[in-house]
């Protein structure tokens, strides 16, 4: 099996794609379910933010497993598969793990540097568990993976020089709304997102602070942490009026602030500044037309890619991607040498019974041998054995750790003849899961395949 990764972000898709594509509700879990019981996919596991969509699986072919998570992720997210294709990235073995590494350390983020994505790695991961649809081998990778992007925050001032969402877009608001402090907030939502986004407001010097969700309890609970005042979901038009900044993050398939009602609250305000807005949410919670109306401001997604044109500094980014490479590395050389150890414990198995049934054989021929001799013969015959197949065995393991090891496992199995069964018997995993030969290795945006002549339904790039 070999790892792909087939999905859409801020960097391959406009904010409209993203926002349409976006997975709500239970469905998320559907797809899950969908992708795990395909053919072709072995375990699977869903990173889905606010700006990108990935599904990531242990595939036993290249170009089927590609068409197949394509046609998921066009299917539950709504999206016409033909539109959605030109919007899609491939992933495949090291360049999956290269990517999914990556995104951990923050250097895909729309903000680069930011540290939230790590918690939404582990709420991918435990989702996978939870449904069972990720098994040894992405439990392993995501672990990895949240390894390394804990190493690249705590080796590097990259998690110093990056920022959040939540930060970021503060810093967009105050630029046509001035210093948040001293402002009036309310926030809309009561998620991880929200609650971040609450938490840096309060840090941020806001004089009083409204947290507004539809479960009132769950609002309730945020804002005595934070020592703010909630107010009832039905009654944010009216509120709105009555702050400088509204924070809106949930989970709302459309519209939750309608254009009409900010218009109705900005005419109700008496403060010389614009109502401002930053709705991270997707798909968007503020109406896009708020844009166009005269005393709002309104910061969002598809605006602060726009405005996210400085990077941490190079020294930083630089010393991330090494640690990505080297870890990369390390995991693939990892991963190549433990598959070829079941080749090598079924084939030291194998030379064991046949010692056995030679010593046996020999028993019989020569009952009067004496212990000692009898001793001396078995130990003489298992250090021939033994040092016979030391260096190949070694070697092996070696080659095996290589860029294109996992065929020294094959040609192992084919000079000694080993019996499938015992290898997976060892393993735990069907003999022969390795990329069949030609598979492509790498990276590929699927619009580029397709306008070269492949098509998804075809069987993906060719």
């Amino acid at each position: 099996m070999s790892f792909l990764v087939v999905g859409l972000s801020h960097r391959t898709a406009p904010v409209g794609v993203l926002e349409r594509a976006a997975l709500t509700g239970d469905v998320p879990t559907r797809l899950l379910h969908d992708a795990a019981a395909s053919a072709t996919v072995g375990e699977a596991a869903l990173v889905n933010t606010c700006n990108r969509i990935e599904l990531y699986a242990d595939v036993d072919k290249f170009h089927a497993g590609v068409a197949e998570l394509s046609l998921l992720l066009a299917h539950h997210s709504g999206v016409d598969l033909e539109e959605l294709t030109s919007h899609l990235y491939v992933h495949y073995e090291d360049r999956a793990v290269h990517h999914l590494f990556s995104v951990a350390c923050g250097l895909d983020s729309m903000v680069v540097g930011e540290g939230q994505i790590l918690g939404q790695l582990r709420d991918a991961l435990a989702m996978a568990q939870e449904e069972h649809t990720a098994g040894r081998g992405l439990n392993e990778l995501f672990q990895q993976a949240l390894r390394v992007g804990k190493r690249a925050h705590s080796e590097t001032g990259i998690d110093k020089a990056g920022q959040s969402l939540v930060t970021f877009g503060l810093e967009q608001i105050a630029l046509g709304a001035g210093e948040i402090v001293g402002k009036r907030a309310l926030v809309v939502g009561a998620g991880s997102m929200s609650s971040l986004a609450a938490a840096t407001l309060v840090r941020a010097g806001v004089t009083d602070l409204l947290i507004a969700n539809r479960t009132a309890e769950r609002a309730e609970r945020l804002a005595a942490n934070l020592g703010a005042r909630t107010v009832d979901f039905a009654e944010v038009p009216q509120a709105l009026a009555e702050v400088d900044l509204v924070i809106s993050c949930t989970g709302a398939a459309g519209v939750v602030i309608p254009a009409d009602v900010v218009a109705a609250a900005v005419a109700a305000r008496t403060a010389e500044t614009p109502l401002a807005f930053l709705d991270l949410a997707m798909p968007r919670d503020v109406d896009h037309d708020v844009h166009e109306l005269p005393g709002a401001l309104l910061v969002d997604l598809e605006s602060l890619s726009q405005a996210h044109a400085a990077t941490p500094g190079a020294g930083d980014v630089d010393a991330v991607t090494g640690i990505v490479a080297d870890e990369v590395t390390a995991f693939g050389a990892a991963q190549r040498a433990a598959r070829i150890a079941p080749t090598v414990v079924a084939l030291r198995a194998m030379a064991s019974e046949v010692v056995l049934g030679e010593l046996g054989r020999l028993n019989t021929r020569l009952p009067d041998l004496d212990e000692r001799t009898r001793a001396e013969v078995s130990q003489t015959v298992r250090r021939v054995v033994d040092k016979l197949l030391h260096a190949p065995t070694v070697r092996v393991k070696q080659l095996a750790a290589e860029p294109g090891g996992a065929s020294y496992a094959d040609a192992l199995r084919e000079l000694f003849d080993l019996d499938p069964a015992a290898v997976q018997a060892v393993s735990g995993t069907p003999v022969g899961s390795t990329p069949a030969a030609g598979a492509p290795v790498g990276s590929t945006p699927i619009g580029a395949q397709a306008g070269a002549g492949g098509t998804l339904a075809g069987g993906g790039p060719r």
